[in-house]
Protein backbone atom coordinates (compact mmCIF):
# COMPACT_ATOMS: atom_id res chain seq x y z
CA UNK A 1 0.00 0.00 0.00
CA UNK A 2 1.46 3.38 -1.02
CA UNK A 3 1.68 6.27 1.41
CA UNK A 4 -0.99 8.17 -0.54
CA UNK A 5 -3.38 5.20 -0.25
CA UNK A 6 -2.80 4.71 3.49
CA UNK A 7 -6.01 5.76 5.32
CA UNK A 8 -4.05 6.18 8.58
CA UNK A 9 -1.40 8.53 7.19
CA UNK A 10 -2.68 11.62 9.04
CA UNK A 11 -3.42 9.81 12.32
CA UNK A 12 -0.72 9.82 15.00
CA UNK A 13 -1.68 6.42 16.40
CA UNK A 14 -1.10 2.81 15.50
CA UNK A 15 -3.65 1.20 13.14
CA UNK A 16 -3.77 -1.71 15.60
CA UNK A 17 -4.90 0.62 18.38
CA UNK A 18 -7.51 2.21 16.12
CA UNK A 19 -8.91 -1.19 15.16
CA UNK A 20 -9.07 -2.19 18.82
CA UNK A 21 -10.89 1.03 19.76
CA UNK A 22 -13.47 0.63 16.98
CA UNK A 23 -14.04 -3.02 17.87
CA UNK A 24 -14.56 -2.23 21.57
CA UNK A 25 -17.00 0.57 20.92
CA UNK A 26 -19.07 -1.13 18.22
CA UNK A 27 -19.13 -4.70 19.48
CA UNK A 28 -19.69 -4.20 23.21
CA UNK A 29 -22.42 -2.15 24.98
CA UNK A 30 -19.97 0.59 25.98
CA UNK A 31 -20.31 4.36 25.86
CA UNK A 32 -17.59 6.58 24.42
CA UNK A 33 -16.54 7.43 27.98
CA UNK A 34 -16.43 3.73 28.92
CA UNK A 35 -13.99 3.04 26.09
CA UNK A 36 -11.89 6.04 27.11
CA UNK A 37 -11.67 4.74 30.70
CA UNK A 38 -10.77 1.18 29.61
CA UNK A 39 -7.99 2.50 27.40
CA UNK A 40 -6.67 4.81 30.10
CA UNK A 41 -6.43 1.91 32.56
CA UNK A 42 -4.27 0.10 30.01
CA UNK A 43 -1.93 3.03 29.40
CA UNK A 44 -3.61 4.64 26.37
CA UNK A 45 -4.51 8.28 26.87
CA UNK A 46 -7.32 9.08 24.39
CA UNK A 47 -10.24 11.45 24.79
CA UNK A 48 -13.74 10.03 24.23
CA UNK A 49 -14.08 12.48 21.33
CA UNK A 50 -11.14 10.70 19.66
CA UNK A 51 -13.01 7.41 20.08
CA UNK A 52 -16.02 8.97 18.38
CA UNK A 53 -13.87 10.37 15.56
CA UNK A 54 -12.19 7.02 14.92
CA UNK A 55 -15.36 4.93 14.82
CA UNK A 56 -17.03 7.47 12.52
CA UNK A 57 -14.02 7.67 10.20
CA UNK A 58 -12.71 4.11 10.17
CA UNK A 59 -15.72 2.02 11.21
CA UNK A 60 -17.33 2.09 7.72
CA UNK A 61 -13.99 1.17 6.14
CA UNK A 62 -13.46 -1.84 8.44
CA UNK A 63 -17.07 -2.97 7.92
CA UNK A 64 -16.70 -2.69 4.13
CA UNK A 65 -13.60 -4.94 4.23
CA UNK A 66 -15.50 -7.63 6.13
CA UNK A 67 -18.61 -7.32 3.99
CA UNK A 68 -16.67 -7.59 0.72
CA UNK A 69 -14.99 -10.84 1.79
CA UNK A 70 -18.28 -12.23 3.06
CA UNK A 71 -20.16 -11.44 -0.15
CA UNK A 72 -17.43 -12.94 -2.34
CA UNK A 73 -17.49 -16.14 -0.29
CA UNK A 74 -21.25 -16.57 -0.07
CA UNK A 75 -22.00 -15.96 -3.76
CA UNK A 76 -20.63 -19.44 -4.43
CA UNK A 77 -22.86 -21.15 -1.85
CA UNK A 78 -25.87 -23.10 -3.11
CA UNK A 79 -29.20 -23.51 -1.31
CA UNK A 80 -28.81 -20.14 0.37
CA UNK A 81 -31.72 -19.44 2.73
CA UNK A 82 -32.53 -15.92 3.92
CA UNK A 83 -34.53 -14.92 7.00
CA UNK A 84 -36.12 -11.45 6.94
CA UNK A 85 -37.50 -9.49 9.86
CA UNK A 86 -37.98 -5.94 11.07
CA UNK A 87 -37.72 -4.33 14.50
CA UNK A 88 -38.89 -1.06 16.02
CA UNK A 89 -36.27 1.53 16.97
CA UNK A 90 -37.30 4.62 18.91
CA UNK A 91 -35.74 7.83 17.62
CA UNK A 92 -36.61 11.30 18.94
CA UNK A 93 -39.88 9.97 20.36
CA UNK A 94 -40.95 8.36 17.08
CA UNK A 95 -40.73 4.78 15.83
CA UNK A 96 -38.67 3.84 12.78
CA UNK A 97 -38.00 0.35 11.44
CA UNK A 98 -34.74 -1.54 11.14
CA UNK A 99 -35.06 -4.37 8.59
CA UNK A 100 -32.61 -7.27 8.68
CA UNK A 101 -31.74 -10.09 6.33
CA UNK A 102 -29.99 -13.00 8.05
CA UNK A 103 -28.60 -16.04 6.21
CA UNK A 104 -28.80 -19.75 7.08
CA UNK A 105 -25.62 -19.46 9.21
CA UNK A 106 -26.99 -16.62 11.32
CA UNK A 107 -24.84 -13.99 9.61
CA UNK A 108 -26.47 -10.58 9.09
CA UNK A 109 -26.52 -9.81 5.38
CA UNK A 110 -28.25 -6.46 5.29
CA UNK A 111 -29.52 -3.78 7.66
CA UNK A 112 -31.87 -1.11 6.31
CA UNK A 113 -33.73 1.71 8.09
CA UNK A 114 -37.09 3.12 6.95
CA UNK A 115 -39.84 5.38 8.30
CA UNK A 116 -42.60 2.96 7.36
CA UNK A 117 -43.24 -0.76 7.25
CA UNK A 118 -45.24 -0.94 4.03
CA UNK A 119 -44.73 -2.64 0.67
CA UNK A 120 -42.46 0.09 -0.66
CA UNK A 121 -40.16 -0.08 2.37
CA UNK A 122 -39.96 -3.87 2.07
CA UNK A 123 -39.31 -3.58 -1.67
CA UNK A 124 -36.45 -1.11 -1.21
CA UNK A 125 -34.92 -3.32 1.49
CA UNK A 126 -35.14 -6.50 -0.58
CA UNK A 127 -33.80 -4.83 -3.73
CA UNK A 128 -30.76 -3.64 -1.81
CA UNK A 129 -30.13 -7.10 -0.34
CA UNK A 130 -30.57 -8.87 -3.69
CA UNK A 131 -28.31 -6.43 -5.51
CA UNK A 132 -25.48 -6.92 -3.04
CA UNK A 133 -25.80 -10.62 -2.25
CA UNK A 134 -27.44 -12.19 -5.27
CA UNK A 135 -30.32 -14.66 -5.43
CA UNK A 136 -31.65 -16.57 -2.42
CA UNK A 137 -32.99 -20.10 -2.84
CA UNK A 138 -35.59 -19.57 -0.10
CA UNK A 139 -36.74 -16.50 1.84
CA UNK A 140 -38.29 -16.99 5.29
CA UNK A 141 -40.52 -14.17 6.61
CA UNK A 142 -43.12 -13.56 9.29
CA UNK A 143 -46.78 -12.79 8.54
CA UNK A 144 -46.29 -9.12 7.59
CA UNK A 145 -48.23 -8.49 4.36
CA UNK A 146 -45.53 -6.16 3.04
CA UNK A 147 -43.27 -9.14 2.25
CA UNK A 148 -45.52 -11.04 -0.20
CA UNK A 149 -46.52 -7.75 -1.86
CA UNK A 150 -42.86 -6.82 -2.43
CA UNK A 151 -41.87 -10.34 -3.49
CA UNK A 152 -44.72 -10.48 -6.00
CA UNK A 153 -43.34 -7.36 -7.66
CA UNK A 154 -39.83 -8.87 -7.64
CA UNK A 155 -41.12 -12.10 -9.16
CA UNK A 156 -39.84 -14.41 -6.43
CA UNK A 157 -42.97 -14.97 -4.34
CA UNK A 158 -42.75 -18.75 -4.83
CA UNK A 159 -39.55 -18.79 -2.74
CA UNK A 160 -41.26 -17.44 0.36
CA UNK A 161 -41.55 -19.66 3.42
CA UNK A 162 -43.49 -18.85 6.58
CA UNK A 163 -44.27 -20.81 9.73
CA UNK A 164 -43.92 -21.05 13.51
CA UNK A 165 -40.33 -20.89 14.76
CA UNK A 166 -38.89 -20.64 11.23
CA UNK A 167 -37.83 -17.04 11.68
CA UNK A 168 -35.97 -17.21 15.00
CA UNK A 169 -32.61 -16.30 13.45
CA UNK A 170 -33.34 -12.61 12.82
CA UNK A 171 -35.20 -12.34 16.13
CA UNK A 172 -32.03 -13.51 17.91
CA UNK A 173 -29.86 -11.18 15.82
CA UNK A 174 -31.84 -8.22 17.19
CA UNK A 175 -30.78 -8.91 20.79
CA UNK A 176 -27.14 -7.67 20.68
CA UNK A 177 -28.28 -4.55 18.87
CA UNK A 178 -30.89 -3.85 21.55
CA UNK A 179 -28.17 -3.95 24.22
CA UNK A 180 -26.02 -1.63 22.15
CA UNK A 181 -28.94 0.72 21.61
CA UNK A 182 -29.47 1.11 25.36
CA UNK A 183 -25.78 1.89 25.94
CA UNK A 184 -25.91 4.63 23.30
CA UNK A 185 -29.06 6.09 24.90
CA UNK A 186 -30.91 5.64 21.61
CA UNK A 187 -30.35 7.31 18.25
CA UNK A 188 -31.23 10.81 17.09
CA UNK A 189 -30.96 10.59 13.29
CA UNK A 190 -31.83 7.91 10.75
CA UNK A 191 -28.48 8.41 9.03
CA UNK A 192 -26.55 7.63 12.23
CA UNK A 193 -28.81 4.64 12.94
CA UNK A 194 -28.25 3.23 9.45
CA UNK A 195 -24.51 3.74 9.72
CA UNK A 196 -24.16 2.13 13.13
CA UNK A 197 -26.48 -0.80 12.32
CA UNK A 198 -24.44 -1.69 9.23
CA UNK A 199 -21.08 -1.45 11.01
CA UNK A 200 -22.36 -3.34 14.07
CA UNK A 201 -23.67 -6.15 11.85
CA UNK A 202 -20.39 -6.59 9.97
CA UNK A 203 -18.21 -6.65 13.09
CA UNK A 204 -20.63 -9.00 14.88
CA UNK A 205 -20.53 -11.33 11.87
CA UNK A 206 -16.74 -11.38 11.82
CA UNK A 207 -16.32 -12.12 15.53
CA UNK A 208 -19.16 -14.63 15.79
CA UNK A 209 -17.36 -17.90 16.56
CA UNK A 210 -20.52 -19.87 17.51
CA UNK A 211 -19.39 -20.32 21.11
CA UNK A 212 -22.58 -22.24 22.02
CA UNK A 213 -22.12 -24.84 19.26
CA UNK A 214 -18.48 -25.90 19.69
CA UNK A 215 -16.11 -26.99 22.44
CA UNK A 216 -13.88 -24.53 24.24
CA UNK A 217 -10.70 -25.31 22.28
CA UNK A 218 -12.44 -24.96 18.90
CA UNK A 219 -13.97 -21.68 20.01
CA UNK A 220 -10.58 -20.31 21.11
CA UNK A 221 -8.99 -21.32 17.80
CA UNK A 222 -11.73 -19.67 15.76
CA UNK A 223 -11.79 -16.55 17.91
CA UNK A 224 -8.02 -16.07 17.74
CA UNK A 225 -8.13 -16.51 13.96
CA UNK A 226 -10.89 -13.89 13.70
CA UNK A 227 -8.92 -11.43 15.86
CA UNK A 228 -5.76 -12.01 13.81
CA UNK A 229 -7.66 -11.37 10.58
CA UNK A 230 -9.25 -8.27 12.10
CA UNK A 231 -5.80 -6.78 12.68
CA UNK A 232 -4.69 -7.35 9.07
CA UNK A 233 -4.54 -4.23 6.90
CA UNK A 234 -6.83 -4.00 3.89
CA UNK A 235 -5.38 -5.26 0.61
Amino acid sequence: MSKADNPFRYVHSSPDIIRMVVMLYVRYPLSLQNVEDLLFERGYDFCHETVQLWWNRFGPMFAAEIRRLRVNHMRGVRHWRWHLDEMYVKMNGEMVYLWRAVDHEGQILESYVTNKRDKYAALAFMKKALKRHGRAEAIVTDGLNSYPAAMKELGNQERREMGDWLNNRPENSHLPFRGRERAMQRFRRMKSLQKFASIHASISNHLNSERHLVDRQTYKTRHLAALAEWQKPAT
